[in-house]
């Protein structure tokens, strides 16, 4: 079986466009397959890194909020 790495991202009180951007640097770190959540504190990061994501090739696994804060799972380079 298929271990898949995690990486969590801390993009709390950084405003639009910002968790993007942070999103974006720390894609560009790692390997196809390996799975990133975002942390924010900004809801729009919740529809901004998913559109992204379309754009850029990645998949987006699972969005949640919870006690105003916003975590976006992704996948880096797509579906495995």
């Amino acid at each position: 079986m298929d271990t898949v790495d995690k990486v969590t991202l801390d993009c709390r009180y950084l405003l639009c466009p910002l968790p993007v951007i942070r999103v974006q640097d720390g894609v560009a770190k790692l390997p196809s397959g390996t799975n990133l959540e975002a942390i924010c504190t900004d809801p729009g990061a919740l529809q901004d890194i998913p559109a992204w994501c379309r754009i850029n090739g990645h998949t987006v696994l699972k969005t949640r909020s919870q006690d105003g804060e916003y975590f976006v799972e992704l996948r880096v380079g797509g579906a495995s």
